[in-house]
């Protein structure tokens, strides 16, 4: 039990009490910004993706994004439940990659313009861990590694401490969960972390 089916615990704790929540994505949530998505994950040798291009590419699937989905939605009163947003951007391309971070840090401030969640909830395991639950995964479905899941262990070391490190800069906005214990102590972790949160909001 992974990161999607979190995802809908959430979505369905807020709709338990009368929230409208619109549940999308990144990259992609529109079909424009999913085109990109398809164009970033694919394995494709011949022409490997260059790295500006790529942190370049996600920031552009997530400005459209913003402008069709995500700003609508807040316009009119919704709750928006991303999976994944630019914390990832600075974790993969950041930590992975090996950006600069000012570089991811301007661009965030030019397409998000001071646009920035309430809440983070930052799935966190040891990358063994998470590896194995790749596999697994991938062969129950059948399916291959995309462009990002092919890379390196020292790859993702590299983004989980990227993750780790924007958690602990902004400990008031994102809020690590313990994604190596039993689904159900991983969801009671998240919906007290929601109640906590909502109760704040509220006063």
């Amino acid at each position: 039990m992974g990161k999607s089916t979190n995802l809908a615990r959430v979505v369905g704790w807020l709709e338990a009490r009368g929230l409208e929540v619109v549940q999308t994505r990144e990259p992609g949530g529109t079909p424009r910004a999913e085109a990109i998505r398809r164009l970033l994950l694919d394995p494709e040798e011949r022409e490997p993706l260059d790295d500006d291009a790529e942190l370049l590419l996600v920031f552009a699937a997530r400005a459209q994004h913003l402008a069709r989905v995500i700003r609508p939605a807040l316009a009119r009163g919704a709750w928006v439940v991303c999976d994944r947003f630019t914390d990832a951007t600075f974790a993969y391309q950041g930590g992975g990659r090996g950006l600069d971070p000012a570089r991811i840090a301007e661009l965030e401030a030019f397409v998000q313009r001071g646009l920035t969640p309430d809440l983070t909830l930052l799935l966190d395991m040891p990358m063994a861990e998470a590896q194995r639950r790749l596999e697994g995964r991938l062969a129950g479905r059948g399916e291959r590694r995309d462009r990002f899941e092919q890379e390196r262990g020292d790859f993702f070391e590299a983004v989980r401490q990227a993750y780790l490190a924007r958690a602990a800069e902004a400990p008031e906005r994102i809020a690590l969960i313990d994604a190596a214990r039993s689904p159900e102590a991983v969801g009671r972790q998240i919906e007290a972390v929601l109640a906590t949160r909502m109760a704040a909001w509220q006063r």
